[in-house]
């Protein structure tokens, strides 16, 4: 189960500025890790490097996401643009997944070829210095998406984050090759590929629960606040679905079934209300009021015990 925190109301504006700086740290990697990489005649150096590149272009595609989903409701749109967001991070992981082909390809080439690896001090310095980099995005956008409440900016982080165990297997596999093993090369652009894969997935993952409306808030806790407004009698269908920062819920309160329109309507308003504020990420509350028969609301208490 997520957990919901408040959204700020320049969202767009600071997703933007964490893709930006890590668009630009993304780009010195992939340029230092496939330039010496192609230089040196080491797949696995390269296909990091390739690995990186795609770590930059997914920044790309997630700006023009973010900027889709940022745009009000409309006629069209009833509902807002925000699962715009959500199909972005899909894209990311057929991104990984065209990423596994590439490293696959070059790993199936490199057994039919007289395939040498030169290794060099450099070759360890520029692995390490991109591992850091890595480690400094992945710590600062996982951080930040869960401040703001970003699907992009977590599943990017976890493509980062597959960037640093493909680093560190490259240092092994340049390890070994320094040493004469020049097959651990082509091994490790395997187990690279295993690794990147399973990022892949899991954003896959993450983002079907989204499209399928999966639950967003733990039913109970809608339960427990409405215990504490008078003239709640009973409460039942209560459903949540949307993204981490939008959540859309629905739910059914029973009421005294001699109440008043008007004061049903403004408890109605006070359910809604107190909802928001305890579940910041609630953008939209329906609340549908039933007169409540004396079995129904014992059922409801019964059940909410």
């Amino acid at each position: 189960m997520e957990s919901y925190l408040p959204v700020k109301t320049d969202y767009t504006a600071e997703v933007r500025k964490v893709l930006l700086l890590t668009l630009l740290l993304n780009s010195a990697v992939a340029l230092a890790k496939g330039v010496y990489g192609y230089l040196t005649n080491s797949i696995a150096m390269t296909s990091d490097g390739f690995h990186s590149f795609f770590d930059g272009v997914s920044n790309i595609i997630g700006l023009i996401g973010i900027w889709i989903a940022s745009h009000p409701p409309d006629e069209e749109h009833p509902y807002g643009h925000k699962k715009y967001e959500t199909l972005f991070t899909i894209i990311i992981a057929v991104m990984i997944f065209l990423t596994c082909l590439q490293i696959l390809k070059k790993v199936y080439l490199s057994l039919f070829e007289d395939h040498r690896t030169t290794v060099t001090g450099t070759s360890f310095a520029v692995m390490l210095v991109t591992i850091g980099v890595n480690f400094f995005v992945m710590i600062y956008e996982s951080r930040k998406g869960r401040q703001l409440g970003s699907e992009f900016l977590v599943a990017d982080a976890m493509h980062t984050k597959s960037d640093i165990f493909v680093s560190v297997a490259v240092i092994l596999s340049l390890v070994f090759t320094k040493i004469g093993y020049h097959l651990a090369d082509t091994l490790v652009g395997i187990v690279i590929t295993f690794f990147i894969a399973r990022i892949g997935f899991q954003i896959i993952q993450t983002a079907s629960n989204v499209l399928v409306d999966s639950v967003c808030i733990d039913t109970s806790a809608i339960e427990y606040l409405l215990k504490s407004i008078n003239g709640v009698k009973g409460c039942h269908e209560i459903r949540t679905r949307g993204t981490t920062n939008a959540v859309y819920l629905d739910l059914h309160v029973l009421v005294d079934k001699n109440m008043t329109t008007e004061k049903s309507h403004a408890i109605a308003d006070q359910i809604e209300a107190q909802i928001k504020n305890e579940f910041p990420a609630v953008i939209d509350v329906i609340v549908h009021i039933e007169p409540g028969t004396s079995e129904q609301i014992k059922r409801c208490t019964t059940n909410n015990t």
